[in-house]
C-alpha cells in the first residue's frame, strides 16, 4: 500500500520588496475569491466593490467615520502584533479591550475634580493598566506553568465580557433609563473631539502615535530585540542571556495594555459610558490586521485603516447592492486564510512523499 506524506521544508527567505508585496497581494487574491460568493448570490462583484469603497472613502462623513472605526483597530493590531513578534499567541485583545474600558469607566464616573488633561490622561493609564493586567494572568500561567496561551486568552475574552454583562446588568445599571449601561463619564475625562461636527476624537492621534512609539521599541530598544529574539529562537535566545519568560511576560503586559488603550477610545472617545456590545469584534480583527501588516507597526496601520474601509463601507454596500453586511467579515476572514497560506508557501517547500 502505497502512503503519501507530506514535509515542509525551510526555503530561502523572499527578498524585502516581495514581504511589502505580499500583502498587496493578499488582499487582491482575497477580494477576488469573495468575488466568488458575490456572483453566487448573482450579484455583480465590480458594482459592490464600488459601493464598499465608496462607503468608506467617497464623502466627507464616510472618510471620517472610516477614520473613527481605525482608531481601535490600529490599537488592537498594535497589541496582537507585539505578542506575536514573541511568538506569544494573544488571542484575547478582545477581553482586554473590555478590561481597559472597564477600568476606564470606573475612573472616569468617580468625576475626580482634576483639569481635562489630567484627567484624560488618568482615564488613559487606567485602560492600559486594566488591558495590561488582563493579560498578565494568561502570560503568567503560560511562564509559569506551560499553560497553552491560545486557550487561555480566547477563554479570559468570554469571562471579561460576561463580567462586564453582569456589572451593566447589576450595580452599573442605568439608574434613570435602566437601561444595561453605565452613567456617562465625567465631561472633562472624555477624549477630544478632533475634527468638529464628526466623531473622530483625539483617540486617532493617540493611535498613530502608539504606531511609532511601538516601532521605536521593536526597532531600536533592547526590549525590542528581546522581543524578537525570543520569537524568532527561543533557545538561542536563552543562550544569548536573555530571559525568555520574563520577556513574554513583558510582552504580553505591553500588548495587553495597548488593547486596553482601544477600549478607552471605545468609552471616552464615541460612547461615553460602558454598554454590552462595545466592540464588534476589535480584538479578533486585530489578529487578522496584525498578520496582514506583516506584524510591522507601520504595516499595520495600513492593514487597519483598509480593514476599516470594508467595515464601514459594508453598510452602504449592503443598502446599494441587497448584500448582507456580514461580507466584511467574510472579506476579513478570507484575507487572514490568504495571508497564512502565502507565509506557508513563501517560507517553507511542501514536498511530497510516496512510501510502502
Amino acid at each position: 500500500m502505497n502512503l503519501i506524506s507530506f514535509k515542509l521544508e525551510k526555503r530561502t527567505p523572499p527578498p524585502w520588496w516581495f514581504r511589502i508585496l505580499m500583502p498587496i497581494l493578499a488582499v487582491i487574491i482575497s477580494l477576488a475569491i469573495s468575488s466568488i460568493f458575490l456572483l453566487i448570490l448573482r450579484k455583480n462583484p465590480f458594482t459592490a466593490f464600488y459601493y464598499l469603497f465608496y462607503g468608506g472613502l467617497g464623502t466627507k462623513f464616510a472618510f471620517l467615520e472610516m477614520l473613527v472605526k481605525a482608531t481601535p483597530l490600529i490599537l488592537t493590531g498594535i497589541a496582537v502584533s507585539i505578542a506575536f513578534l514573541a511568538k506569544y499567541w494573544n488571542i484575547g485583545a478582545e477581553g482586554q479591550l473590555y478590561a481597559g474600558a472597564l477600568l476606564a469607566t470606573w475612573v472616569g464616573i468617580q468625576n475626580f475634580n482634576l483639569p481635562p488633561v489630567f484627567y484624560v490622561l488618568l482615564v488613559i493609564v487606567a485602560g492600559f493598566v486594566g488591558g495590561g493586567v488582563w493579560s498578565f494572568i494568561p502570560a503568567y500561567l503560560k511562564a509559569k506553568f506551560k499553560v497553552d496561551d491560545v486557550v487561555t486568552t480566547l477563554l479570559m475574552n468570554y469571562i471579561m465580557i460576561y463580567f462586564v454583562s453582569a456589572i451593566l446588568e447589576g450595580p452599573w445599571r442605568h439608574p434613570v433609563s435602566q437601561y444595561p449601561e453605565s452613567v456617562n463619564i465625567a465631561e472633562n475625562a472624555q477624549l477630544m473631539q478632533l475634527i468638529p461636527r464628526s466623531r473622530v476624537h483625539i483617540g486617532f492621534l493617540i493611535a498613530v502615535a502608539v504606531v511609532f512609539v511601538a516601532y521605536f521599541i521593536v526597532k531600536k530598544t533592547k526590549l525590542g530585540f528581546e522581543i524578537r529574539a525570543t520569537g524568532s529562537n527561543p533557545k538561542a535566545a536563552n543562550f544569548l542571556g536573555i530571559n525568555t519568560l520574563k520577556t513574554i511576560i513583558i510582552a504580553s503586559v505591553l500588548s495587553g495594555g495597548i488593547a486596553g488603550l482601544a477600549g478607552v477610545s471605545e468609552v471616552a472617545g464615541v460612547h461615553y459610558h460602558l454598554i454590552h456590545n462595545l466592540s464588534p469584534g476589535y480584538g479578533y480583527s486585530g489578529i487578522v490586521i496584525a498578520m496582514l501588516g506583516g506584524l510591522n507597526p507601520f504595516g499595520v496601520l495600513f492593514a487597519a485603516i483598509y480593514f476599516s474601509v470594508i467595515i464601514t463601507g459594508a453598510q452602504m454596500m449592503s443598502r446599494s447592492v441587497g448584500i448582507p453586511p456580514y461580507i466584511a467579515d467574510v472579506i476579513q476572514g478570507i484575507t487572514l486564510i490568504v495571508m497564512l497560506a502565502m507565509l506557508l508557501l513563501f517560507e517553507y517547500k511542501i514536498s511530497i512523499r510516496r512510501g510502502k
